[in-house]
C-alpha cells in the first residue's frame, strides 16, 4: 500500500480576490470544501493545511486535520521564490508521496482524486515511465505571442482547429510526486509528468471573482444535489 499525504497550501493574502482561500463556497468555504473532499479519499493517510493564517489553521484543526504553520517569508510571494516555498513545505511534512491540493480547484471530486492515484501508481511508481502526475485540460486553440502565431501558420497552410497539435492547460488542481523528489526539484512536479486530463468543469481554477462565480454556478448545477 502506497502512502499519501495531501498538502493544502493556503495563505492569508490574495492580490485579486480578498480572502480568496476562504471564500464562501458549497455551504462552507473553499478551504473547508477541499478538506471535506480529501477526507473521502481513503488512500490519503494524512491531510496537512500549510498556512501563515491562524484563522485558516484553526479551521483545519476543527476539521481534525494536521497543520503546518508557515513563516511569513514563505507566504508573501516576495521574500522567497516559489520553489523555496515548495521545498520548505515538503521538508516540514511527513509522507512518501505528496498530493499538492489547491483549494482554488473546488470541483475536483473524490472519485477523480482516486483515479489520479491509480494513474500515479501505474505510470509513475510501478512503470517509471513518468516522474510525477499533473492534472491538465487539453485544448486546441489558435495561439499568438506578441508578434506572431505560435502553433499555426497564416495563409494556405492554415489548419482547422481540430487538426492543431493538442496543447495542455495545467490546472494545478492535482499534482502528485514523491516527497523527496519535490524537495530535490524545488517544485511540485518533475520534468516528465504524466498528464491526467480533466474536463472543463473540474479544471476550473479560481483566480478572481468571476472564476469564483463560475465555480459556484457549476457546483449548484451539477454537484449540490
Amino acid at each position: 500500500m502506497f502512502k499519501y499525504t495531501a498538502v493544502i497550501p493556503v495563505r492569508a493574502g490574495s492580490r485579486r480576490l480578498k480572502d480568496k482561500n476562504i471564500s464562501k463556497f458549497a455551504n462552507s468555504n473553499l478551504l473547508e470544501n477541499k478538506i471535506d473532499i480529501l477526507k473521502k479519499v481513503n488512500l490519503i493517510e494524512n491531510i496537512v493545511v500549510s498556512s501563515d493564517s491562524d484563522q485558516m489553521l484553526d479551521m483545519a484543526i476543527k476539521k481534525n486535520v494536521k497543520i503546518h504553520k508557515r513563516a511569513i517569508e514563505f507566504c508573501d510571494e516576495k521574500t522567497q521564490p516559489f520553489g523555496a516555498v515548495v521545498k520548505h513545505i515538503c521538508e516540514s511534512v511527513d509522507g512518501e508521496n505528496i498530493i499538492w491540493s489547491t483549494v482554488t480547484s473546488p470541483l475536483i471530486s473524490n472519485e477523480t482524486y482516486l483515479k489520479s492515484l491509480d494513474n500515479y501508481e501505474k505510470n509513475v511508481i510501478k512503470s517509471n515511465d513518468f516522474d510525477s502526475l499533473i492534472s491538465v485540460e487539453p485544448f486546441k486553440r489558435y495561439i499568438w505571442n506578441k508578434k506572431k502565431p505560435i502553433n499555426y501558420e497564416l495563409g494556405l497552410k492554415h489548419l482547422p482547429s481540430q487538426e492543431l497539435e493538442e496543447l495542455y492547460f495545467v490546472s494545478d488542481g492535482i499534482l502528485i510526486a514523491p516527497r523527496l523528489k519535490m524537495i530535490e526539484w524545488k517544485y511540485f512536479h518533475g520534468p516528465n509528468p504524466y498528464k491526467m486530463s480533466l474536463n472543463r468543469i473540474e479544471s476550473i481554477d479560481i483566480d478572481d471573482g468571476m472564476d469564483l462565480e463560475i465555480a459556484k454556478f457549476y457546483y449548484e448545477k451539477y454537484f449540490s444535489k
